[in-house]
């Protein structure tokens, strides 16, 4: 099902907005609708994400409701993360 948008612009911006739609063989409508498009697709990733870190942070309290956390040194975390990233970097650079 489709559903209709409508907003207001001034007449001069309208004109513009024509002209630069029409270069690009284009219609405004067909503007428009790609621009909102465009932003339902972003949408829906921003969503996805949300989505999945929600699900991350819940998993990590079950964890910790069952106790089946792991706790590490700051110290252990610090050179974890330094090795990921020199083992990310040396993909890199192949």
């Amino acid at each position: 099902m489709e559903t209709r948008i409508q907003f207001r612009v001034d007449e001069e911006t309208k004109r513009l907005a024509q002209l630069m739609a029409e270069s690009q063989g284009r219609t405004l409508s067909d503007a428009c609708r790609q621009l909102t498009e465009q932003l339902a697709a972003e949408q829906r990733k921003v969503s996805a994400h949300d989505q999945w870190l929600t699900e991350q942070v819940n998993a990590a309290f079950e964890k910790l409701d069952t106790g089946n956390a792991k706790f590490v040194s700051h110290e252990q975390a610090k050179s974890s993360m330094a090795e990921r990233k020199a083992k990310i970097r040396s993909r890199a650079n192949e």
